[in-house]
């Protein structure tokens, strides 16, 4: 059909009618696969092309995958950059994709059983190796655990190791009172289970299914707690504390834009299970300091889109703590010739929004 008898025609294409405005730009649903495509392609450049890393065989990198809408896309896209890779009779090696699931049962009571959908990711997406591990493995994958047990809840908490795996588990997170320190404690737990879990197979890295937003969130949250030092691992692609490479390829895409990509993609519509989001409602002092950044983000970002990619942005930028020692809080290069250090995220973000 020729553009002039368009009634909105694609402004990439300029051969089909546009079906999604992202960006101020009319795209249509081709366009716009590629348009999210290509972000992530481009972040994967250095796996897919083994820049700087041995071209003898594959790397390989761990995905943890929670079933939902960020993990779930980005399992999508690497998984089709890996066929697009095997089909090319002479190109690199490119990366391999392991696959880690945690069972949301030993997470959530609530959670149904996994099995069946388990079996539906598997088989479509089957380039990839997947394993499932229950929440309460962290004993066996990360032997000095206690420590952070330890960490969290001082003297008041014994850990009994005649417990099972499980019980153990159970009765360290039932101790914990705060909404904010319970969302620390899954978090954290999980994470070193993950890392442990890639350190076993030998992975090069883990791949992240964070979203601009959640990004956003996890900065402005962790400086609000006073951990701004991690900030550098928790949001920025680079190494992480335990010597494995962190890899966000969502980090120039927002949760709006994996959602319309999703809605385009039919085999993803029956696995991903949606993301349970807090009431409204909810009173504030419920909420944990993750969930309060999380909504405020999600809502700013619809009015300020911008000022919510700067946080991202600025924090991929940040100096490590080690490389901060005995420097000024405004360190790195950014548009004004400074860069704010963690701790100054959130009152730079608020600053913004008054004016």
């Amino acid at each position: 059909m020729p553009a002039k008898d368009l009634s909105d025609p694609c402004m990439t294409c300029k051969e089909a009618e546009s079906s999604v405005f992202v960006r101020k730009r009319h795209l249509c649903n081709d366009c716009y696969v590629q348009f999210v495509s290509h972000r992530v392609f481009k972040r994967m450049e250095k796996y897919r092309l083994l820049r700087g890393l041995p071209k003898t065989s594959p790397c390989k990198l761990l995905l943890p995958l929670s079933y939902g809408l960020s993990s779930s896309v980005l399992l999508r896209l690497l998984h089709h950059q890996i066929e697009d890779l095997r089909s090319k009779p002479h190109a690199p090696a490119g990366f391999t994709l392991d696959v880690i699931i945690i069972e949301p049962s030993t997470i959530s009571p609530s959670s149904p059983p996994d099995n069946e959908r388990f079996e539906l990711f598997q088989k479509q997406f089957p380039l990839c190796t997947f394993t499932r591990v229950p929440f309460e493995s962290i004993f066996d994958f990360v032997p000095d655990i206690h420590e952070v047990l330890s960490a969290y809840v001082g003297s008041n908490f014994t850990d009994d190791s005649s417990l099972s795996n499980k019980e153990r588990l159970n009765a360290f997170r039932s101790s914990i009172t705060t909404a904010t320190s319970k969302a620390d404690v899954d978090t954290t737990l999980m994470n070193r289970l993950i890392v442990a879990f890639a350190k076993k197979l030998d992975c090069l890295g883990v791949v992240w299914g964070d979203s601009d937003n959640r990004l956003a969130a996890k900065t402005l949250a962790s400086a609000a707690k006073g951990r701004g030092a991690s900030v550098t691992w928790q949001v920025a692609d680079g190494m992480s504390p335990w010597g494995l490479e962190f890899i966000f390829p969502l980090r120039d895409l927002f949760q709006w834009e994996l959602q319309s990509y999703a809605n385009l993609m039919p085999e993803l519509n029956h696995l991903i299970v949606a993301d349970e989001k807090p009431s409204e409602t909810t009173l504030t002092k419920n909420l944990s300091i993750d969930e309060l950044m999380m909504r405020y983000v999600t809502n700013q970002g619809e009015k300020y889109p911008g000022i919510m990619s700067n946080v991202t942005r600025t924090a991929n930028k940040l100096q490590s703590a080690e490389d901060r020692v005995g420097v000024p809080r405004y360190s790195a290069t950014h548009a004004n010739g400074l860069v704010p250090a963690p701790e100054c995220l959130i009152f730079d973000v608020c600053q913004t929004m008054r004016t």
